[in-house]
C-alpha cells in the first residue's frame, strides 16, 4: 500500500498537485490555539494589527463564536477589514493603532501591507522578503490600551479577554500603553522575531522576560511564522502566553 500511495504521489506531483495525509484541524497548530482558548473560556478577543482579517477568520475557522474586536490603522487594509467582517453581528472594527502614548503618527507601508511598520524595516527582513519594501507613508491615529479601556472597560469588565498582538516590531510599545488593561487579560499571543527584522523591536528573549515581568510567565504554545525561504531560517513565531 505505501509503494502505491508513493507512485500515486509521484504521479499527481508531476502534474501540479501533491496529495498529503488528512489532518483534522484540532490536531493542527492552530486548531491547538483554538483549544487553548476555548479551555481558557475566552469570549472577548482584542485583534490589534488586524490588517485584513486574518486572525479573525482564523478565530471562527477554528471555532470561537464569541466577540472579536479588531483594530486596523492603514487605510487600504482597514477598508479590507471592515468588509471582512461586515457580515458577522460580534466582530468589530476600529480604524487606529495602540501606542505608548496617544496622538498622530507615520507608518511605513509595506508593499505587502502586513509588514507595515511604524518602525524602520532592517536588511534581514528585505532579505527574506522583497516584497515587504517600504512604498510609501501615511499618518494614522494612535491610542493607548488603557484609554481605550477607560472608555469601554464598564461594559468588558467581566469577559474573558484575548490579547492579539501583531504590530511588526511595535509589541513592546502597545505594552507599556496598557497597564491598567493587562490585569483584565486571561492569554496574550504576540509575534516575537529570532532577529531584529526592525530597528528597534524587542526580540523574543527579551520580550519573553517582559511579559513575565507583566505576569504572563507561561508560554503555552508556538506557532512558527516568517522565515527565509533561502535558508531555511525561522525569523518569526507567535508565543501565545498565560498566567
Amino acid at each position: 500500500m505505501k509503494t502505491l500511495a508513493r507512485t500515486a504521489r509521484a504521479m499527481t506531483r508531476s502534474c501540479g498537485v501533491d496529495i498529503v495525509r488528512y489532518q483534522p484541524l484540532e490536531d493542527t497548530l492552530l486548531g491547538q490555539r483554538g483549544q487553548l482558548i476555548r479551555q481558557s473560556g475566552i469570549n472577548l478577543a482584542f485583534d490589534i494589527g488586524a490588517n485584513v482579517g486574518q486572525f479573525g477568520h482564523e478565530l471562527r475557522t477554528y471555532g470561537y463564536q464569541a466577540e472579536i474586536l479588531s483594530f486596523e490603522p492603514q487605510r487600504a487594509a482597514y477598508q479590507q477589514l471592515k468588509a471582512a467582517a461586515a457580515t458577522d453581528p460580534l466582530w468589530h472594527t476600529y480604524h487606529h493603532a495602540f501606542g505608548e502614548v496617544a496622538g498622530t503618527t507615520t507608518i511605513n507601508l509595506s508593499q505587502n501591507s502586513h509588514s507595515s511598520s511604524l518602525l524602520p524595516m532592517l536588511e534581514a527582513h528585505l532579505a527574506s522578503a522583497p516584497d515587504s519594501a517600504y512604498v510609501g507613508k501615511e499618518e494614522i491615529e494612535v491610542r493607548t490600551l488603557n484609554d481605550f479601556w477607560q472608555e469601554h472597560g464598564d461594559r468588558y469588565s467581566d469577559r474573558r479577554i484575548m490579547l492579539k498582538i501583531d504590530v511588526q516590531g511595535f509589541e513592546k510599545y502597545v505594552l507599556a500603553g496598557a497597564s491598567s488593561f493587562l490585569p483584565y487579560v486571561s492569554l496574550i499571543e504576540l509575534e516575537m522575531s529570532l532577529v531584529e527584522l526592525y530597528n528597534g523591536e524587542m526580540l523574543y528573549q527579551e520580550m519573553m522576560a517582559y511579559l513575565r515581568s507583566l505576569g504572563f510567565g507561561t508560554l503555552l504554545t508556538l506557532i512558527p511564522g516568517h522565515s527565509n525561504h533561502d535558508t531555511g531560517r525561522l525569523l518569526q513565531f507567535d508565543g501565545v502566553f498565560g498566567r
